[in-house]
């Protein structure tokens, strides 16, 4: 079936995270992803192992790199630069997310590989901006996740300052990138021209920060860490019941009545400790103790049906072992089995968006390091297998 990308042409610098899960969501939806990664090293990510694939393959690289063809290019080689430039005369779209000012030392920065394609859509994506005190700073998630506050924000209250645990930040900003992107090729449509979109893993991470961002720029005030609570709505946060954690959530007058009823204590609606959430955020250590102390009759298990039966938001605490069994997760096709030359069948999670005419899907599995440096180069350049055979004995691909 056609995808609502087919035709769209990438060329893939980044490695890591961000540019890599930015240009997956592209071939997910139907662009042809062209990787181009140094000869005999590749992404980074390649060797962020263990866990591995049966082939030793780092597992990591999996999550962000499916859908694309890898090709290895030595762009400080004059003859990668010319080839690359090739490339990109017959691209839509560049991405890369180097330390800023380093595709203009190597001489194939946006103003020189605009000269190539005026239509090109150039995304570079940082750490910390292309400008300002902090722009040639290294950006890792992690990092980025203290800078722009969200560990000062995650946590037990009376606990040290924890990390998401995946790469959020990076996650964040591959789906600015991505929207930023789409809004380009959009314009370009209307008007004919390309244009350079910037974006950082600092800046999306500022955005992200939402209600926490204008609580302090509005109101002055600073947020605190919360565990699995809400700075401003309870109860909604994790509760133990008999055997284990659930999470259930009362964000209104109703689901609150709900909830009392639920746990068979219908006379909470209306006591006046209770009967508007700014009492209840107030009287919040005494109610929440008063719920913890109703859950420990029943099972998770039990309280999840009960709750959701009775339309709270409710749901388990999984792990990840359990997400990937959950029923409604396979039945939503969230796990999709993928064939690889070295790996064999490989399970990836599956694709969250659906088109009713255009769907996305997953055709390949990751690709190994140069695995289609031949076909591509071949294909978009005319290159012909001696030519090939010198180009590799010269180191250039």
């Amino acid at each position: 079936m056609p995808r609502p990308l087919d035709g769209v042409r990438i060329i893939d610098l980044s490695r890591i995270v961000a540019g890599p899960l930015a240009t997956q969501i592209f071939g997910d939806y139907g662009a042809e992803i062209i990787k181009i990664e140094q000869p005999g090293v590749g992404d980074d990510s390649r060797q962020w192992a263990p866990p591995v694939a049966p082939d030793g393959s780092a597992a990591y690289f999996f999550a962000i790199n499916r859908n694309k063809k890898s090709v290895t290019l030595n762009l400080k080689h004059p003859r990668g630069k010319q080839l690359f430039r090739a490339l990109v005369g017959q691209a839509d779209v560049v991405v890369e997310n180097f330390k800023p000012g380093t595709m203009e030392d190597l001489g194939l920065g946006y103003e020189t590989l605009r000269q190539e394609n005026p239509r090109l859509i150039y995304c570079s994506i940082s750490g910390f901006g292309a400008s300002g005190p902090k722009r040639e700073w290294a950006g890792y998630d992690a990092i980025m996740q203290g800078v722009t506050g969200l560990m000062s924000i995650t946590g037990e209250p009376d606990g040290p300052p924890v990390k998401v645990g995946v790469a959020l930040i990076d996650e964040i900003t591959a789906l600015y990138a991505h929207g930023a992107i789409l809004a380009a090729l959009y314009h370009r449509e209307k008007s004919g021209q390309g244009q350079k979109v910037e974006c950082s893993l600092l800046e999306a991470g500022v955005a992200a920060l939402m209600n926490a961002a204008t609580a302090y720029l509005i109101a002055g005030e600073v947020q605190g860490r919360w565990g699995s609570a809400h700075a401003s709505v309870v109860p909604y946060q994790a509760f133990k019941a008999k055997d284990d954690y659930l999470m259930v959530g009362a964000g209104n007058e109703r689901l609150w009545k709900a909830l009392c009823e639920v746990i068979g204590a219908p006379e909470w609606a209306d006591d006046p400790r209770f009967d508007s959430n700014a009492k209840r955020v107030a009287h919040r250590e005494e109610l929440v103790s008063m719920i913890e102390e109703r859950l420990q009759a029943r099972t998770r298990d039990e309280w999840v049906e009960a709750f959701g039966a009775a339309g709270l938001p409710t749901g388990p605490i999984n792990t990840v072992a359990d997400v990937f069994q959950d029923p409604q997760v396979l039945h939503r096709g969230m796990v999709q089995e993928v064939p690889h030359p070295t790996a064999g069948t490989v399970k990836l999670p599956g694709i969250p968006v659906r088109f009713s005419l255009t769907p996305g899907a997953i055709t390949t599995a990751p690709p190994r390091l140069g695995e289609h440096t031949e076909e591509v180069l071949g294909r978009l350049l005319g290159l012909s297998q001696a030519e090939l055979g010198r180009l590799r004995q010269d180191g250039v691909i």
